[in-house]
């Protein structure tokens, strides 16, 4: 999205945190870490990793068999107890690897007065608090074309110090790879992205029959248009400048175009069987990380619901 320039612009700079846009990655990364290690830590309590039934070797529940099922699977020792047909289940436990994205580019960068963080933060909180529960839970983590999956126990900062390190000029959306099947692929971006370049990317990325989870990180300034009077809004990846002589005007077609765009990237994810969310950074980021934890598989075929608004 366009950024103003105005004088609200110093105002949000002189209300934002202290390391905040006006500081570099190096210098804010201490503090991104340090929260998200305190996020994470919160929402890690009580959660015991994400069991489900598969193919490991620990015996995880009974249920009833159903109709269909191979009789193979019936575990008559169980049924014997009563006049019920039971399957016994087992904890999946296989280590999968899970590809997050931060998005980096120089849109991320935008914070307005409504925001707690600026989006590029959020992204990087939540990514780096995500790892952590999922390494805690027994899985791998990678970022994709920047670091390989990693189950180390100090996955926050290999990831710290593999985006610190980053000298790459880095688009939106993430570099073309094949993962393999069992992946789980979490992109966290603002997606202003041209629908065609986020349909390509999502045709590669899902052409293994990966899982994947999109979330729009927006600021709520992106969400509202709250701008008016004469205002001068300059494309923060370099595609020129606009003024508006009455931005007030401009704010219902602004949020229809928004809109639209959202409906086009959701039709996309649904079709394949993939979540599509957004999340405004005047929200918590724990709830954020509680819907990707929650909602996330990575059994091939087993989704859960679609997710619209409100991570």
């Amino acid at each position: 999205m366009a950024q103003p320039v105005s004088p609200r612009t110093q105002e949000i700079a002189a209300i934002r945190r202290a390391d905040g846009e006006s500081r570099s990655l190096a210098a804010s990364l201490p503090r991104l870490v340090l929260e998200a290690r305190r996020i994470a830590n919160n929402v890690i309590h009580g959660l015991h990793g994400r069991r489900r039934a598969g193919v490991g070797e620990n015996f995880w529940q009974y249920r009833r068999f159903n109709s269909g099922e191979p009789a193979a699977r019936v575990d008559w020792r169980r049924s014997a107890r009563d006049d019920h047909l039971y399957v016994r289940e087992q904890e999946w436990e296989a280590a999968h690897t899970v590809w997050i994205w931060p998005d980096r580019s120089a849109s991320m960068a935008f914070a307005s007065r409504l925001a707690r963080d600026s989006k590029l933060e959020r992204a990087l909180i939540v990514a780096f608090a995500l790892a952590e529960l999922l390494v805690d839970g027994g899985e791998r983590v990678g970022i994709p074309g920047l670091m390989a999956p990693s189950s180390s126990r100090n996955i926050i900062d290999k990831m710290a110090q593999a985006v610190l390190h980053d000298s790459a000029t880095r688009d939106s959306l993430p570099p073309a790879f094949v993962p393999s099947a069992l992946s789980e692929i979490v992109v966290l971006s603002d997606f202003w992205s041209p629908v065609a370049d986020i349909r390509a990317t999502l045709a590669g990325l899902s052409s293994s029959r990966a899982h994947g989870t999109l979330v729009q990180i927006a600021d709520p300034a992106e969400e509202t248009f709250p701008y008016s009077g004469r205002v001068e809004f300059v494309e923060s990846e370099g595609a020129g400048t606009i003024t508006a002589g009455r931005a007030e005007t401009w704010a219902a077609d602004y949020v229809a175009r928004v809109a639209r765009h959202r409906d086009e990237i959701r039709a996309e994810t649904d079709r394949l069987d993939w979540l599509f969310s957004v999340h405004n950074t005047d929200r918590s980021a724990a709830e954020l990380l509680l819907y990707l934890h929650g909602g996330m598989t990575v059994t091939k075929g087993i989704a859960p619901g679609k997710a619209g608004r409100g991570a």
